[in-house]
């Protein structure tokens, strides 16, 4: 595709509005390649071959030499820059050299495990290595029947996070043969393990070691990782070791052009913008159109599906040819229609696809052209990810982005800059924070009776942790050792993503049948598959019939309706008696439990297309609930008094700090963004408060950090929205950048957060902290 053709084609065309905000185009740069010091065996440059491989980039023939030093090492390099070859090369090296060694790959879901090992079982295959390299997959997928053959034979096992944690370590004795030659563990797409999820895996990656050392292995790690702001500090701090950063890309990369996409004004008055699902699905049937292997990835499961229907409809009366070569693709399908539609795009069976996020990881989907980011995905590294899916090979590519009326994309519509100055996140995990020690101590005590200077490698308040559990009688103090003092197995009650194990089954009962359409989470159902509501699958729409609870399943049937439904949400915070209270600063904190409740109270009916509100139902289902712990910081009252007398807004200035301090808290706490939630409130203690909580159930002590360091949190906010150079306030100071669109709502239907009063939340700020 001539993207530069195509770009001027859309500026021309009738219905254009000025849409294009702004272009960025990044110039073609060529392959550097480089040889490793030391040749590969003869059989690794035949599986070369077999892949088409003919020499290596500068950044594959390093990780191939430090890996042969036996260095613990991180690539940290851009998408599709051929991560994979980084550590399959020394790996299979290896496994090749010593025919009794073992390895283990670690990624983080499922789809990219298949997604490898249809490759290697091919390569290897036509390689003729088959005899030396025996790969296979270990995840909750797997039957049962297989497992022991995959203990006993496989000498390269592909699994994930959570099958290690709960499937593998609990149960090492099974492995013994396995983890006693483990040479080497591979964990690939780090960068997806931060906040609470990180911090957890990097408990479990402790419990391996030490389990691997139990049966006198030390394996040599190798990560991989999407370009971030502080890869080797994550990498070291997930496997307990420093680590040997490779970063000098040596992968070509075609010409990339950026769009940012706004849609335009409705109407003289502008009011509201047009739909961007709508501009969305125009912009990719232009580019399919135009023979333009196509991804757009959405923020939300039901914009993907939304976008999939308005596209399909649009080409059945425009190219009925292209309408089988598209499809929509998001968590809640099930596994093998998964992997088919992995396998089309790959093929180029598929020419376009309406994702989630789903496929934002590096599941290879072949070569495409363009990618469409519908609405700001929330963080730079995943923007880069997403758009990093097209121009997979050496052609130009087209990236766009689709802003949506709402305070953040509308700031980088404004200023473009922000975004290509490609100032990376730092990912950011805790392993040492005392909450998640509790857990992941108590599963390590479990498979391995504990001893003190084991307790070094889970960090300094592992030893008290474990003598709180001992205080608690989960552990027992026997001859200078921790055991685990119950029948119970921890690791299944511990989730290491903090989402309930259970699902829902959603079953198609259409004309007499009984057949599973699809799965959704037990906390995220009542949002999607209530009475009545609308489910989308695969573009087509199905009525909710029945959601039965004890059960677990929601019955639907095929429905042909005009509109789709959306949740409404009603949510509260209850505190109980504060654990800790104190002054602070003329003003009050506090600290204790919290109860967070949401319930879904009702549904919207909203027509295709048009996006009009066509009935409104009301809904009495159970309401669901975390309880967790919460900071609640009060400020002075003649604070207060002050800022009314200035004619500001207390609850402007109260609005603006709360969105302040649960973006600066993750920074002290070392937590996720969006690990933390903010409410303001004056009825729960008789005056404004400010409450910042953590998600997570039972608290993961990020509150506990607000309380304990509340001074520099304050101080932190005011330096923040201070040295912002706005005027009246923006994303990069008081809007709520925090605040996330739940996967099942459509972020087209949610008013734009309104960016409260930047001077009455410094005014507040500066008064507090004097």
């Amino acid at each position: 595709m001539d993207v530069t053709e195509f770009i001027a084609r859309l500026s021309a065309e009738r219905g254009y509005r000025g849409q294009i905000a702004a272009l960025h185009s990044e110039l073609a740069r060529p392959a550097r390649f480089a040889t490793p010091a030391v040749p590969l065996p003869p059989a690794l440059t035949a599986w070369l071959g077999a892949l088409g491989v003919e020499r290596l980039y500068v950044h594959q023939a390093a990780a191939y030499d430090a890996a042969r030093r036996g260095e613990d090492c991180l690539v940290s390099t851009s998408t599709a820059s051929g991560k994979s070859l980084c550590f399959h090369l020394p790996v299979l090296a290896g496994l090749h050299r010593d025919p009794d060694a073992r390895a283990l790959y670690v990624f983080p879901a499922k789809a990219l495990a298949y997604d490898q090992l249809g490759g290697l079982e091919q390569s290897v295959a036509s390689a003729g290595l088959s005899d030396a390299i025996r790969p296979a997959c270990y995840d909750g997928d797997t039957p049962s029947y297989q497992r022991g053959a995959v203990r006993r034979n496989a000498n390269l096992v592909l699994t994930n996070p959570d099958m290690l944690h709960v499937g593998i370590l609990p149960y090492h004795a099974k492995w013994a043969g396995f983890l006693s030659r483990l040479r080497f563990v591979v964990m690939d797409e780090i960068h997806v393990y931060r906040g609470i999820f990180g911090s957890h895996v990097a408990g479990v990656v402790r419990r391996l070691e030490r389990i691997c050392r139990h049966y006198g292995a030390t394996p040599q790690f190798i990560c991989s990782s999407a370009t971030l702001g502080n890869p080797r500090e994550l990498a070291a701090r997930l496997v307990g070791r420093p680590m040997r950063l490779i970063d000098d890309d040596g992968s070509p990369r075609g010409a990339r052009h950026y769009l940012l996409w706004n849609p335009p004004w409705l109407g003289d008055a502008r009011v509201a913008r047009r739909s961007a699902n709508v501009e969305a699905q125009e912009l990719m049937r232009r580019l399919l159109e135009a023979g333009a292997g196509t991804i757009t990835f959405t923020k939300a499961r039901v914009v993907a599906e939304l976008i999939y229907k308005y596209l399909s409809e649009e080409l059945r009366r425009r190219r009925p040819d292209l309408v089988r070569r598209i499809s929509a693709y998001r968590g809640g399908y099930l596994p093998n229609e998964r992997r088919e539609i992995e396998r089309a795009l790959f093929s180029g069976e598929l020419l376009g696809v309406c994702c989630t996020n789903a496929l934002e990881l590096g599941i290879d989907v072949g070569s495409l052209d363009a990618a469409i980011v519908v609405g700001f995905p929330g963080t730079f590294c995943s923007f880069f990810q997403q758009v990093g899916r097209a121009g997979r090979r050496q052609d130009d590519a087209l990236a766009i982005l689709v802003a949506y009326d709402d305070p953040v994309d509308q700031f980088l519509v404004r200023r473009p800059e922000r975004l290509f100055q490609r100032t990376l996140e730092h990912a950011i995990i805790d392993p040492g924070n005392p909450h998640i020690l509790r857990s992941q101590l108590a599963c390590a005590a479990f498979e391995l009776s504990l001893v003190p200077e084991e307790l070094s490698a889970f960090g300094a308040l592992a030893e008290p942790v474990a003598r709180a559990l001992v205080d608690e009688q989960r552990l027992r103090a026997t001859g200078g050792r921790f055991y685990w003092s119950s029948r119970d197995i921890p690791a299944t009650q511990v989730n290491l993503r903090t989402i309930g194990n259970a699902t829902y089954s959603i079953l198609d009962v259409t004309g007499g049948r009984n057949t599973v359409l699809g799965q959704v989470d037990s906390i995220s159902a009542p949002e999607l598959v209530y009475p009545q509501a609308v489910y989308l699958h695969a573009g087509e729409s199905y009525i909710v019939r029945s959601l039965d609870e004890s059960a677990r399943v929601a019955r639907v049937e095929r429905f042909d309706a005009d509109y789709y439904t959306q949740p409404l949400l009603a949510s509260a915070i209850h505190v109980e008696a504060p654990e800790l209270e104190a002054p602070l600063l003329d003003g009050r904190k506090a600290y204790g439990p919290a109860v967070v409740r949401w319930q879904t109270t009702g549904f919207r009916k909203i027509k295709f297309q048009t996006m009009e509100l066509i009935g409104q139902t009301a809904q009495e289902l159970p309401a669901q609930e975390v309880h967790t712990m919460a900071l609640w910081l009060q400020p002075p009252q003649p604070v207060l008094r002050e800022l009314s007398q200035q004619g500001l807004q207390r609850g402007e200035a109260l609005a603006g700090a709360r969105n302040l301090l649960t973006v600066v808290l993750p920074t002290l706490a070392m937590a996720d963004r969006y690990d933390i939630g903010g409410i303001v409130d004056s009825a729960q203690v008789g005056r404004p408060t400010i409450f910042i909580y953590d998600r997570f159930e039972g608290g993961v002590g990020y509150a506990r950090c607000g309380y304990e360091r509340s001074d520099e949190l304050l101080r932190m906010a005011l330096e923040l929205v201070a040295d912002c150079d706005c005027e009246d306030g923006c994303p990069g100071c008081v809007a709520p950048a925090n605040l996330r669109v739940p996967i099942h709502h459509d972020p087209d239907l949610q008013p734009g957060s309104r960016v409260p009063d930047k001077a009455a939340a410094l005014a507040l700020l500066r008064a507090w902290v004097k």
